[in-house]
């Protein structure tokens, strides 16, 4: 019987060809898309991984290389930085 966090049927099963026929092997799953401080709106550019793929990647591919890249959303950047300008 597997454990009780692995008997959810949210986790995906694989089986895995190992030397003596197949082996259950679960999926992990993936963390939520990161989100906008402002509005709330999924970001685009930054990928949905788990914290140990996001740290051997390099830091150009983790968010949007502009300002405010991987806080807020291109539209609300915007307004922000005219925002910032206009004082």
């Amino acid at each position: 019987m597997p454990r009780p966090s692995r008997r959810s049927r949210t986790l995906a099963r694989v089986y895995k060809k190992v030397t003596k026929g197949v082996r259950l092997v679960y999926k992990k799953r993936k963390p939520k898309a990161a989100k906008c401080n402002n509005c709330g709106a999924v970001l685009k550019g930054i990928p949905r991984e788990r914290p140990y793929k996001m740290s051997n990647m390099p830091k150009s591919q983790k968010r949007p290389e502009r300002m405010f890249g991987g806080v807020l959303c291109s539209k609300c950047a915007r307004r922000e930085i005219i925002k910032r300008n206009r004082k």
